[in-house]
């Protein structure tokens, strides 16, 4: 299987960017999402900025897909949409329909993102037939309806979990964020920068629950798969995708391509990764369960 690392979900400055991405161009990532897919507003990197990313990182041997917003919102929106779509040069992760059909419209192959809600095998031929040749699974599917989708998937069509991070759940119109600050939206401030990783939102009870991160609504619990690798392999998984996170994202590939390389077994690096996440492990949606659940590694943790 191959290591793939997801667009940055989240709004750091724009050296802290830069600088994250020297450290993908020297990892072990077979594949590099690159671009903004949250918030339109969010402009410390420009297009050409992540142009000229993708040329330093495909001349590193990455394989570079940019990918686009989940919410289309205006015209300046579908202008950037229209220049990423006709990039010429690097292949595209469509986040909505209008990508979709962009591409489509065009012959160009894309990448289906996790956004385009691909729950069943009409859907997916579907996107087969309107040019997709990478489908990333959504993020609430389990292993089991996983395959299912698996047993009739298009020839050609590659298949990519979601397997680490905090979960992109849901996109609106409103900026929470902003909303939690009391301001507008279109005078945010851009405050979603203050929280590199996201703004945690507790229950009553004070149990972390969902993270705020602009306009998107995130899981508080980090999903992490590194057990589930076996399973993957003999559902017929090609990609395996990390989210970056502001801190030990690189220790984090380096877990997940020892694993899958067979230098170390899924119970080591899932000890090894309690240490370097910032908030509790979940794995509940893999295995058809309420998605804050989680089991493999509290019981890899209990034996450590």
């Amino acid at each position: 299987m191959k290591l793939a690392l997801g667009p940055i979900l989240f709004y750091w400055e724009r050296d802290t960017t830069f600088s994250f991405y020297d450290e993908v161009a020297a990892s072990s990532v077979d594949i590099v999402y690159l671009g903004e897919a949250v918030c339109s507003r969010r402009h410390t990197l420009r297009t050409e900025d992540w142009l000229e990313l993708a040329d330093k990182l495909a001349a590193a041997g990455k394989e570079v897909v940019l990918s686009t917003l989940a919410l289309i919102e205006s015209e300046s929106d579908l202008k950037t949409l229209r220049r990423i779509t006709g990039n010429g040069k690097f292949m595209v992760e469509a986040n909505d329909m209008g990508a979709v059909h962009q591409l489509s419209a065009a012959k160009i192959p894309f990448v289906a993102g996790p956004h385009i809600n691909t729950y069943n095998p009409q859907t997916l031929g579907l996107l087969a037939e309107l040019g997709a040749k990478r489908w990333v699974m959504p993020v609430e599917m389990s292993r089991e309806a996983l395959t299912h989708m698996q047993a009739t998937r298009p020839a050609g069509m590659e298949t990519e979990v979601f397997a680490y991070g905090r979960l992109p759940l849901a996109f609106s119109a409103r900026c929470f964020t902003a909303r939690h600050y009391n301001l507008p939206k279109d005078d945010c401030q851009f405050r979603c920068m203050d929280f590199a990783n996201g703004l945690t939102l507790k229950t009553r009870e004070g149990q972390p629950f969902l993270a705020l991160n602009g306009i998107q609504t995130m899981s508080a619990s980090i999903y992490n798969l590194i057990g589930e690798l076996d399973s993957m392999r003999a559902t017929g998984v090609d990609v395996v995708r990390v989210s970056p996170q502001a801190f030990h994202t690189d220790k984090i590939i380096k877990l997940y391509r020892d694993t899958l390389d067979g230098k170390l077994t899924a119970q080591a690096a899932a000890q090894q990764m309690t240490k370097l996440m910032f908030d509790q492990p979940c794995d509940g949606y893999w295995h058809g369960k309420p998605g804050i659940e989680q089991s493999y590694l509290a019981a890899a943790k209990d034996t450590a």
